[in-house]
């Protein structure tokens, strides 16, 4: 098959099999993601005996090594190919792994094994920026230009379905083994992943000149901004909602994690079309004030069920406050550096996440886990009024007229 011919984007009723096996390699990839998640923060505050702002930092840490390392995703997959780029990504997991099993090894000397497993967590994090970044440009070389909304959703779904499945096993394996059943998982899945990706058609990148980094920066930062500040509710409920559970005595607080993830699947899976039809800005609104109304449930919950309740709005709104802002980002910019793009949209939610971890983690400290739900709930709101700033400045499709 030709290069050209392996570039022309496949028809719309094609874009269910031509997306599928990419999602299949990142839920894949990300369950190693998913199962730390509900038992971490458990790790490293029970396990390792140290405080919230400790839990943050190391939970957010992940997201500061994917922000560093986004423009190099980017640029590696513009430049040597998307698949390339998942391969290197999925490796880098499985290093990550050995490293949580190195500090386990080192819980004799706390401040030793969190030294590690922090650095297991960056490189994990530099894993995530390249897997999923290249994706999500491999499924836009893939399908035709219409459905960019639809793709970034899509392999977000899979991406949040390792999470909802991740998180009960990452418990239930946690409960048997320790940590160190969640440290094997993560050494060994990437590794059964790049089976997955091993027969899959790759895609030649674009030769054309591509634009530098300072120049995507400037086309995408207004939405990337908007996503930052919608991402808060994802940060606070995956780092904090399982000590929140606890505190109360309510058990199973792999619940909220599943909650989260069920409706984050469900809201992309049946209106993950609307960023395209209607526009992104429009859709970014409107979810950015569910997410919000999720958070303050969760801050006022006395009760299991509202919390719940509260995860699974949280989940259902920023499941396309991503793509919409995602949408607009990607329309500021020309083709051949929609990799680049995605990597710089991307990294403001890494910054967000970097830096927001620790912060609610003092918010905590200082006042009471509860505190930092609200916090979160009015961040979110101003992403609302990002994407009404958008909705009144509305994208050039630059990449159509390169």
């Amino acid at each position: 098959m030709s290069i050209t011919a392996m570039q022309q984007p496949v028809t719309a009723t094609r874009f269910s099999a031509t997306l599928l096996p990419i999602m299949a390699v990142v839920f894949a990839a990300f369950l190693v993601i998913g199962v730390a998640m509900p038992v971490l923060p458990l790790h490293v505050h029970d396990g390792l005996g140290q405080g919230t702002f400790v839990v943050g930092l190391v939970a957010g840490s992940q997201f500061a090594a994917a922000l560093v390392s986004r423009p190099w995703a980017g640029h590696f997959s513009d430049s040597r190919g998307a698949k390339r780029g998942v391969v290197v990504g999925l490796l880098a997991a499985a290093l990550s792994g050995l490293l949580y099993l190195l500090s386990i090894g080192l819980t004799a000397a706390p401040l030793i094994s969190v030294a590690i497993l922090l650095l297991g967590r960056g490189l994990l994090g530099a894993a995530e920026s390249f897997i999923i970044t290249a994706a999500v440009s491999w499924g836009l070389a893939l399908v035709n230009a219409g459905s960019t909304g639809k793709v970034i959703a899509w392999v977000g779904s899979a991406m949040f379905a390792a999470f909802a499945i991740g998180a009960p096993a990452g418990s239930a394996l946690y409960a048997a083994s320790g940590f160190m059943a969640i440290a094997g998982a993560t050494a060994v899945a990437p590794l059964l992943a790049l089976l997955l990706v091993a027969p899959l058609r790759a895609v030649a990148p674009v030769r054309h000149g591509r634009l530098s980094f300072a120049k995507v920066i400037s086309a995408v930062w207004v939405p990337g901004f908007g996503s930052a500040l919608g991402s808060l509710g994802f940060g606070a409920v995956t780092t904090f909602v399982a000590l929140l559970f606890a505190q109360h005595g309510w058990a199973k607080g792999w619940l909220a994690y599943t909650a989260y993830a069920v409706a984050f699947i469900l809201a992309r899976l049946f209106f993950s079309h609307l960023a395209d039809a209607i526009g992104g800005a429009r859709v970014a609104l409107v979810c950015a004030v569910i997410e919000a109304t999720g958070q303050a449930l969760i801050w006022l919950a006395v009760r299991l069920e509202m919390a719940l309740i509260g995860a699974a709005l949280t989940g259902f709104g920023f499941s396309l406050v991503y793509p919409g802002f995602g949408v607009e980002a990607v329309r500021r910019v020309p083709t051949q550096s929609r990799g680049l793009a995605m990597g710089a949209y991307t990294a403001f939610l890494d910054l967000a996440q970097g830096l927001a971890s620790p912060a609610l983690g003092l918010i905590a400290t200082g006042a009471s886990l509860n505190a930092l739900f609200l916090v979160s709930a009015a961040t979110v709101l101003c992403a609302a009024l990002v994407a009404s700033w958008l909705m009144a400045h509305p994208a050039t499709l630059e990449g159509s007229r390169q």
